[in-house]
C-alpha cells in the first residue's frame, strides 16, 4: 500500500516465501527489494546467500526480530525496517533506496550525491549538511558523524556510506575511520613508524597502512613528501 502512493516505484512481484522469491528475482531482476527474515522454505539470508552476486541495487530488510539487524548490515542491507514502524520511516528508507539507485546508474561521480543526512538524537531530527562532518567511525552496524565536538549516530555501515560520499572530500583511512579531507591538519609518525591523521579539531585519527597511499594521493601530495 505505501509503495504504491510513489510514482517513481513498479511493483513487478510479491512473493510469500524464500524459494519463490529466489526465483522471481532472478526473472524480474528489481532494482529494489524489500526482504522478510524469517520465510517459509528458506529465510531472507539464504536467498541473498543464493543469489550471489547478482543482488538488487538496493535490499531493506523488514521484519519483527530486531536481533537480526547486525547480520543484515553485513550481509549488505541498505536498511532494516523493524515492525512495527512509521510511513515517515518507510518514506526515509525508500529515499535512501532510490538515492542508492539512482546512484548507481548514473555511471558519473558526484552525480545524485547527497548534501545532508537525516539524524536523530533523543526526539530531534537532525539535518546535518555533509561538508560539516569533520570524520566518521563505525560503531557496530551504526556510524558515528563527527561534527565538531558533537557526534551522532546513523544505522548505516561505512562501506555504503563511503560509497555515497564524495572520493574528493572524503577518504577511508582505515577500515573503522573515513575522514573529511579538508579537516585534515597534518600526519604524525610514531617510533613503530605508523601515521596518525591530526585533524583541525584537535582529533587523533590512526591510518592504516592499507590506505595510506590513497589519504596521500587525495590530499594532492606527490614525490617523497611520504613514504608510502
Amino acid at each position: 500500500m505505501l509503495l504504491r502512493n510513489d510514482p517513481d516505484i513498479e511493483i513487478v512481484g510479491e512473493c510469500g516465501s524464500g524459494l519463490e522469491a529466489l526465483g522471481e528475482i532472478r526473472i524480474a531482476k528489481p532494482d529494489l527489494l524489500f526482504l522478510d527474515v524469517q520465510m517459509p522454505e528458506c529465510d531472507g539470508f539464504d536467498v541473498l546467500e543464493m543469489l550471489g552476486s547478482d543482488l538488487p541495487g538496493a535490499i531493506i530488510f523488514v521484519t519483527a526480530y530486531d536481533r537480526y539487524a547486525l547480520r543484515a548490515f553485513e550481509a549488505g542491507a541498505l536498511d532494516y525496517l523493524l515492525k512495527p514502524f512509521t510511513n515517515t520511516r518507510f518514506e526515509l528508507a525508500l529515499t535512501r533506496a532510490k538515492h542508492r539507485i539512482r546512484s548507481q546508474g548514473s555511471g558519473e561521480t558526484g552525480i545524485g550525491r547527497p548534501e545532508r543526512v537525516v539524524v536523530k538524537n533523543a526526539g530531534e531530527v537532525c539535518f546535518l549538511k555533509i561538508s560539516d562532518i569533520d570524520w566518521i567511525e563505525a560503531a557496530d552496524y551504526y556510524a558515528c558523524l563527527h561534527v565538531g565536538p558533537r557526534s551522532h549516530l546513523l544505522r548505516r555501515s561505512l562501506s555504503e556510506l563511503e560509497a555515497e560520499l564524495d572520493p574528493d572530500r572524503f577518504c577511508r583511512v582505515h577500515r573503522s575511520g573515513i575522514v573529511n579531507l579538508d579537516r585534515v591538519r597534518s600526519l604524525r609518525l610514531h617510533e613503530d613508524g605508523e601515521y596518525e591523521i591530526l585533524l583541525e579539531t584537535g582529533a587523533r585519527i590512526r591510518l592504516s597502512r592499507r590506505y595510506r597511499k590513497q589519504l596521500v594521493e587525495r590530499m594532492g601530495v606527490r614525490g617523497a613528501a611520504l613514504d608510502v
